[in-house]
C-alpha cells in the first residue's frame, strides 16, 4: 500500500533518519517506537507529506487516503462540536460508502461519545473545550473519514481509561492500516502486531507486538555490546601496532595497511542505554501517622456546578492508590483540595507528620530557569544518590550534553520530566502524582515505576496509563457522576469489575449519574456571591484573551518555520545563518507552546 524507499532526512546538517526502507500493507497495525527525539514524529510527517525527504522517496498507491493526528494542533473556529465533526460528512460518505446521512450521523454519535463527550456537548462551541478535548474532536473527524492509513502521534495523551479502551476496540476492527507513536505499552500491545523501532537514525523492524519486541531488543543489545567490545579491542590492538612500528622501515607496508584498515572501518555504535540495573530509590523520610488522609462528606462546587459531593474515604499509611475516571470528573480538583489549593465543604484531614511530594502538570513552572539541568538535580540530591545523578538524568532522557542545558531553553515536556526527577530525590512520605507519565518514554516509565514500587510511603497516582498502574496500586478510586467510588484490587481488577464491554453501557451509567447530581444540585444555592462570580468571569476573559494572543503568535511562527523549511530544502540555501534562523524559530514555538499549555491549565 505504501513504500518508504531508502529515505534520509537531515535538519541543520544533522542526520535524523538514515537510509530507511520498509513497507506498510493494508490493514496492518504498526507501533513506531524509540526514544524522544529519535525521529518518530519526523517519519510520520514525511509519510503524511508535510516534509520532503532529503534523499529517497515515499510511494503511495493511487487514490490512497491518509489521516494524520499530530501531537500539537491549533484551533481557531467557533463551530459547535456537532457542526465541526459534520464537516467531514461528504468525504466520509464518499470514502467509506456509509450510504446515507442517517448512517453517518449514527456512526458520528458512536465515535464522539466513545471518545468521552456527552450528548449535551454536541451543541457547545468548540472554543469552550480545552486543548485536550479539541484534540479528541480532531481524532473523531479523522476516524470518521476511515482513511486507508491512520498516522497517530500519541493519541492517548488526552484520553481517559474508558476512551482509550474504546479507541483500542475501534482500531482493532477498523479496515484502516495504522502507524502510531505511543508510550502507552498496554495500548500498543493490544492494538499492534508489528513494531518498528527508530534508533540512531536507523530502523529495526519486528513482526511482533511491543512486549515481545522488548525481549528481542534485549538480545539484540547484548549482541551489539559484544560486537562493539570486540571491535574496540581490535581498534586498540591495531593502533598499538601502528604506534609501535610507525618509524621502522621494515614494517612500513604493514603500518600503512593497518592505517588504511582503520580508515575504512565501519565503526559500530551501541544504540541503547542500558537502564536495567539503574536502581532509583527514594531518600528516607520520617514515618507518618497511620492515616495520612481522611476525607468525610467532602463536596466541591464551582458556582452552581457540583464537581463531587458526599465523598468519604480513608487512605492508610503505605497504601498505593489510583484516581481514575473521565476528564473533568474531579480527580485533579480533589488533589488540589488535599494540597490546600482549593476550598471545599466537608472534612479533609492530613495525618500526623505527613510530608507531601506533589507533581502537577504545572510543576515545571516552579523550576529555576537560570540553573542547568544537572545543577537543578544536584541542588536537591543528598547522600549516595549524588554519585548516580548522570545515570538518573540519562534514564529520563537528559544524557550527555543535554544535562548542561539551561532550564530556560527546555521545552514544556522536558521541564516536566526534570520536575519529576527533582521530586523523586526530595524526602517525603506521601507522594501525589498527577499524570506523571505524559512526557516519559517507556524506559523512563519503567525506571519511575520500579522506584515507586519500592517506595515505602503512601502514593496517590492520577493516571490513565493501565500498564503503569498495573502492579503498582492496590486500590482504585473511580470518579464519575459527582461521586467517588472505592474499588479494592489493582487496575485490571477494577476494569474487569466495571465490565466496560460497550460504549452504550458506559454512556447509560454516566448519564444516569449526571441526572441524579443535577437533580440534587438544582435545590442548592450558589456558593459564590455576585462579586466573586464577576471577578472569576473577568479573570477567565483575561486568560482567554492571552490564550488567543499566544495561539496567533504560534500560527505566525509556524508559518515562518514552514517557509524556512521550504527554503532549506534547496541545497543553495543551506547556510549557517538560515539554519540558525530555523533553530531560533523552532525554539520560539516550543516556548510559546509551553506558555499556551500553562495558560490552559
Amino acid at each position: 500500500m505504501l513504500t518508504v524507499d531508502h529515505i534520509s532526512m537531515e535538519f541543520s546538517s544533522k542526520p535524523v533518519l538514515d537510509d530507511i526502507t520498509f513497507l506498510i500493507n493494508r490493514k496492518e497495525r504498526i507501533a513506531l517506537v524509540g526514544k524522544n527525539g529519535a525521529g518518530k514524529t519526523t517519519l510520520l510527517r514525511l509519510i503524511a507529506g508535510e516534509y520532503q525527504p532529503t534523499t529517497g522517496r515515499i510511494a503511495r498507491e493511487a487514490d490512497m487516503t491518509i489521516g494524520y493526528l499530530p501531537q500539537v494542533m491549533l484551533f481557531q473556529d467557533d463551530r459547535t462540536l456537532k457542526e465541526e465533526v459534520m464537516t467531514v460528512k461528504d468525504e466520509g460518505l464518499r470514502v467509506t460508502g456509509y450510504g446515507d446521512e442517517a448512517r453517518f450521523i449514527a456512526e458520528m454519535d458512536r465515535t464522539v461519545i466513545g471518545l468521552g463527550f456527552e450528548r449535551k456537548d454536541f451543541d457547545r462551541p468548540c472554543s469552550e473545550f480545552s486543548g485536550g478535548w479539541r484534540m479528541r474532536i480532531e481524532l473523531a473527524k479523522i476516524l470518521l473519514r476511515h482513511p486507508d492509513l491512520l498516522l497517530l502521534d500519541e493519541p492517548t495523551n488526552h484520553l481517559d481509561i474508558e476512551s482509550i479502551q474504546w479507541l483500542e476496540d475501534f482500531l482493532k476492527t477498523s479496515p484502516s492500516a495504522v502507524l502510531m507513536v505511543s508510550h502507552d505499552r498496554a495500548f500498543i500491545d493490544n492494538v499492534c502486531g508489528r513494531t518498528i523501532e527508530i534508533t540512531l537514525g536507523r530502523i529495526y523492524d519486528y513482526n511482533v507486538n511491543y512486549s515481545h519486541f522488548v525481549e528481542l531488543r534485549k538480545e539484540r543489545h547484548e549482541q551489539q555490546v559484544r560486537a562493539y567490545q570486540n571491535q574496540q579491542k581490535m581498534i586498540a590492538d591495531t593502533e598499538e601496532f601502528i604506534e609501535r612500528f610507525r618509524y621502522k622501515a621494515t614494517k612500513a607496508v604493514q603500518v600503512q595497511s593497518r592505517i588504511k584498515q582503520l580508515e575504512k572501518l565501519d565503526r559500530l555504535e551501541v544504540d541503547l542505554e542500558d537502564t536495567s540495573r539503574l536502581n532509583l530509590r527514594f531518600p528516607p523520610a520520617p514515618r507518618s501517622g497511620d492515616y495520612p488522609i481522611i476525607v468525610e462528606d467532602l463536596r466541591k462546587d464551582f458556582g452552581e456546578h457540583t464537581i463531587f459531593h458526599d465523598v468519604t474515604f480513608t487512605i492508610k499509611r503505605g497504601e498505593k492508590v489510583a484516581f481514575v475516571g473521565k476528564n473533568g470528573e474531579g480527580k485533579t480538583t480533589l488533589v488540589k483540595c488535599i494540597m490546600g489549593q482549593l476550598d471545599y465543604l466537608g472534612n479533609l484531614k492530613i495525618g500526623h507528620n505527613v510530608k507531601i511530594g506533589y507533581f502537577a502538570q504545572n510543576q515545571a513552572a516552579l523550576l529555576d530557569e537560570n540553573l542547568t539541568v544537572f545543577e537543578t538535580i544536584d541542588y536537591v540530591a543528598v547522600g549516595d544518590i549524588r554519585t548516580k545523578i548522570r545515570d538518573i538524568l540519562g534514564a529520563f532522557m537528559f544524557g550527555g550534553e543535554a544535562s548542561d542545558k539551561k532550564v530556560k531553553v527546555l521545552s514544556g515536556g522536558e521541564r516536566s520530566r526534570l520536575a519529576m526527577i527533582r521530586l523523586l530525590l526530595e524526602p517525603c512520605n506521601l507522594l501525589i502524582l498527577d499524570e506523571p507519565t505524559n512526557h516519559l518514554d517507556m524506559q523512563s516509565k519503567d525506571v519511575l515505576k520500579a522506584a515507586l514500587q519500592d517506595f515505602n510511603g503512601t502514593l496517590i497516582c492520577v493516571s490513565h496509563d493501565r500498564d503503569f498502574l498495573n502492579g503498582l496500586v492496590s486500590k482504585v478510586y473511580e470518579f464519575g457522576g459527582g461521586h467517588v467510588k472505592e474499588h479494592l484490587g489493582g487496575i485490571y481488577d477494577f476494569l474487569r469489575a466495571k465490565k466496560i464491554d460497550s460504549l452504550q453501557e458506559l454512556e447509560r451509567k454516566v448519564e444516569s449519574g449526571k441526572a441524579k447530581v443535577e437533580s440534587t444540585d438544582s435545590q442548592s444555592s450558589a456558593k459564590l456571591d455576585y462579586a466573586a462570580q464577576k471577578a472569576a468571569a473577568a479573570e477567565k476573559r483575561k486568560k482567554e484573551k492571552q490564550i488567543a494572543e499566544v495561539e496567533a503568535s504560534i500560527a505566525a511562527l509556524e508559518e515562518q518555520q514552514a517557509q524556512l523549511e521550504q527554503l532549506l530544502s534547496l541545497p543553495e540555501n543551506q547556510t549557517q545563518e538560515q539554519f540558525q534562523k530555523y533553530e531560533s524559530v523552532k525554539h520560539q514555538i516550543e516556548q510559546k507552546l509551553y506558555e499556551w499549555e500553562l495558560l490552559n491549565e
